[in-house]
């Protein structure tokens, strides 16, 4: 089954693997969800799939076989304290009425059980499959950071984040939803999930940027050597038609959604990506004058990156910034843990606005939702994830006043 096919399938699942000797029970449920019956019967098999998922956890086993869903329902969120939560805020404040709370997530490796024949060899999609114990604490805090409008990276097709949205946030009120190929050879994409209406849609598959890759990749060979250099991930455009008051206009709002190419060894390639951002930005603000635009989501960038200096340059502001990073003194080395937005230390999430949209945020109101890591200096790749662990990247947001100034 190709990649098309799987955005629309609605194939029975039915495996779900027993520990120690127990045999393997076909339970035919389909993988989207089917209409809630039998609630005694569907959580008596989800709390049997808890205990099991339980059991393996602790070999650090891939939970990928004993997701609730697949056993026929989904347990009582129950997701533990633990790991290291040394990043962000532990409380974000609450939503106020009239206001609109903007957020970008690096969900990290959102990818179904199902395998993926297109993908293979290092672009593999079955391991990445995301374990139950990192579905839920994902929910959690994405349920705990309460956006209106959420815009997600990493994520393997529009299919899987309706499953996600229907199966874990259904009670989040995220009625509209949008998702894209982005043209990734490893089968990621950005996703923005909604309270208010999705009006148009729009990405730039393989949009050319200009020259070609270098030889040397890290004093390595380069495995796009001489090739044209293309968008890795095309940018994700949604507008969204905001209305809070029936008695005014509804507020119109651009967002650009982006996930810049990761790797130390790849900052030309960001840079090109920027300046290729940067002219559609341009392009959409003649589009319409006046035009609200955000470009937000995981830059692989920190502030004085030179991508950031492009689009700084451009215009475009980095409101959630704890410090101006074009200033000589800027305290590059001691950047807020408030601020930090990823497990390795840094500050490589973003939300960036133009000159229209600045009006509208709420000063203050911005926060990084700080989630169980790893301890300092752990090695991710032996490390088991800890208690609570969601993703590599924290939630980052902000509130805004829907209204033109």
């Amino acid at each position: 089954m190709d990649r098309q096919q799987r955005r629309g399938a609605t194939n029975a699942l039915g495996l779900v693997t027993v520990v120690g000797g127990l045999a393997v029970i076909a339970l035919g449920m389909s993988f989207w969800g089917q209409a809630r019956s039998e609630r005694a019967a569907r959580e008596a098999r989800a709390s049997a799939a808890e205990a099991e998922r339980l059991a393996i956890a602790g070999a650090s086993t891939s939970l990928a076989s004993l997701q609730p869903e697949d056993a026929g329902g989904k347990p009582e969120r129950r997701v533990g304290v633990g790991g290291d939560r040394r990043f962000g805020v532990e409380n974000p404040p609450r939503p106020t009425p009239g206001r609109v709370r903007l957020a970008t997530y690096n969900i990290e490796n959102l990818f179904d059980a199902i395998d993926d024949p297109n993908l293979s060899d290092r672009n593999e999609d079955i391991d990445d499959t995301k374990p139950y114990s990192e579905l839920e604490a994902a929910a959690a805090a994405i349920e705990t950071v309460g956006a209106d409008i959420l815009c997600l990276e990493e994520v393997e097709s529009e299919a899987v984040v309706r499953w996600y949205r229907d199966s874990y946030l259904e009670n989040l009120g995220y009625t509209y939803l949008a998702s894209l190929d982005a043209g990734d050879e490893r089968g990621i994409e950005q996703s923005v999930l909604s309270r208010y209406p999705i009006k148009a849609v729009k990405n730039w598959v393989h949009e050319p940027l200009g020259g070609v890759h270098p030889d040397q990749y890290e004093g390595r060979e380069n495995w796009y050597a001489g090739q044209p250099l293309v968008f890795h991930r095309s940018p994700l455009m949604v507008d969204l038609e905001i209305q809070t008051n029936a008695n005014e206009p509804p507020y119109l709002l651009t967002l650009l959604v982006v996930h810049h190419k990761s790797g130390s060894g790849s900052g030309y390639w960001r840079e090109a990506e920027a300046k290729k951002v940067v002219e559609i930005i341009r392009q959409l603000e003649a589009e319409r004058e006046g035009r609200n635009i955000a470009v937000l989501g995981d830059f692989n960038s920190q502030a004085w990156d030179e991508p950031l200096k492009i689009y700084r340059a451009a215009g475009m502001i980095d409101v959630l910034a704890p410090f101006d990073p074009d200033k000589e003194d800027a305290p590059q080395s001691a950047l807020p843990k408030t601020s930090v937005t990823h497990s390795t230390g840094r500050r490589i999430d973003m939300i960036l606005v133009n000159k229209n949209f600045e009006h509208e945020i709420v000063k203050g109101s911005g926060f990084v939702y700080g989630t169980p890591v790893r301890s300092e200096g752990s090695d991710w790749r032996t490390t088991p994830a800890p208690v609570g662990y969601a993703s590599d990247h924290f939630p980052v947001a902000l509130d805004i006043v829907p209204k033109d100034e």
